[in-house]
């Protein structure tokens, strides 16, 4: 990718950053006049995507650079508001990047549909009789939604869980159908419903028993995306640390959090702030991503960090994330939301896939960024100073006052709201 357009890209106008986009090839006139028309969400729009509509609610995008994974370039549009995310997503891929950047899988796009039955009256013949008629059952959820087999996905094969009554609980047994369906490029939440209600009737009729619920579940563990790096030491040297050191606390840093619930709560957290933005920019479904990540996370017994980083054999750090990521590339709002729209134009139109690979390259990024900061320097030397406009924009400042307030800001010893008063009363005098 050429360079000279992002060169101190964070330092240019919103405009230049969009000339350097089209420069780039990331974006055309058409498709920046289209997002800016629609910036604020058309009434239109808005009031059939929800209920109630009073209005909308903008959050800032902005784009996390120098990513490379899996040999290529891209730019990655992320909405948020919390400071220091994009910027630390783009020092980490920065730095990874020196390293051949990431390399990703996504093998299976498989999402699953549940029903669950109750008031069985035996166990053993009710699980046979669904086994011999899985074939039926099948065809029955894919004739709910023959468009997906014309395209080449649908229900391809079901598999049945047990659970047993928990008197602590005081839930009763179930017998659980999972239906496995390729949503080919959705991510396929209407689809998965329509087949798990058609098929609940012939399920009641095949074991007399009688079904809770049929619905998609969000733990979408055949869904699962990976991204892996492998980081020389001589990249990681720090002021006054080698990078062995470096190396050696990211290892230390992530085995607390696979150890300690309350250190993984806030490692995942992290990631999400990465997974999540990218996840909102493309118009996917937010709530459902972080469900799965945190069950994917639990999935031992215990919660756990969702990274894993070890030392390889020639001494290198490597980086492993995996975790489910049921997104989409078409349907819902990815289709009539502009900002969606224009942030998939800018990723290049990635197909399903592809932005599985992309948005878990992003939270690997997002941990490095993180943990590297806490085993360093501390968080908050990096995440005070992108405060700082933040602070200078909540005491008063306007236009060319926020930069100058929040370089003088970063330089003070206490960098809080008063001395952001006192920094733009002294401008203004």
């Amino acid at each position: 990718m050429k360079k000279n357009q992002l060169d101190k890209f964070y330092m240019k106008t919103i405009e230049e950053r969009i000339e350097a986009l089209i420069e780039l090839n990331k974006a055309d006139h058409r498709s920046v006049a289209d997002f800016k028309a629609d910036l604020i969400l058309p009434e239109e729009i808005s009031d059939h995507m929800i209920e109630n509509v009073v209005g909308t609610y903008q959050l800032p995008l902005g784009l996390a650079l120098h990513f490379l994974i899996d040999g290529q370039d891209y730019l990655i549009p992320m909405a948020t508001e919390e400071p220091s995310v994009v910027a630390a997503a783009s020092f980490a891929a920065k730095t990874i990047r020196l390293a051949g950047g990431f390399t990703t899988e996504a093998k299976s796009r498989v999402m699953i549909g549940q029903v669950a039955l109750k008031d069985i009256d035996d166990k053993e013949v009710a699980i046979e009789e669904i086994i011999k008629n899985q074939d039926q059952i099948i065809s029955i959820a894919n004739s709910a939604h023959p468009s997906i087999v014309k395209r080449g996905g649908g229900a391809q094969k079901i598999d049945l869980r047990w659970i047993d009554k928990d008197d602590e609980y005081g839930t009763p047994p179930f017998l659980v159908i999972h239906l496995h369906v390729d949503t080919q490029e959705a991510m396929g939440a209407n689809m998965i419903n329509t087949m798990a209600e058609a098929i609940k009737p012939y399920l009641e009729q095949l074991t007399g028993a009688r079904a809770v619920m049929g619905i998609l579940s969000n733990y979408a563990t055949e869904c699962l995306a990976t991204a892996r790096c492998q980081i020389p030491v001589n990249i990681l040297e720090r002021r006054g640390l080698s990078g062995e050191e470096v190396r050696d606390r990211i290892i230390e840093a992530n085995q607390f959090a696979l150890a300690d619930p309350y250190r993984a709560t806030t490692n995942n957290k992290g990631i999400m702030n990465g997974i999540s933005a990218v996840v909102l920019a493309t118009g996917n479904d937010t709530r459902a991503i972080e469900a799965g990540a945190h069950a994917y996370a639990a999935r031992s017994g215990q919660y756990r960090s969702l990274t894993k980083w070890t030392k390889a054999e020639n001494g290198d750090l490597l980086g492993e994330l995996t975790m489910p990521l049921p997104v989409g590339t078409v349907g819902g709002s990815i289709t009539i939301h502009p900002g969606a729209k224009f942030a998939h134009h800018i990723l290049g139109s990635p197909h399903a896939k592809q932005l599985e690979s992309i948005i878990v390259s992003v939270g690997l990024a997002q941990n490095f960024a993180a943990t590297r900061a806490l085993v360093t320097d501390g968080i908050q030397k990096g995440h005070m100073a992108l405060q700082a406009k933040s602070l200078a924009i909540n005491a008063g400042a306007k236009g060319e006052e926020i930069q100058k307030v929040a370089r003088r800001l970063r330089k003070e010893k206490h960098m809080n709201l008063n001395t952001a008063k006192q920094i733009l009363a002294e401008l203004r005098h």
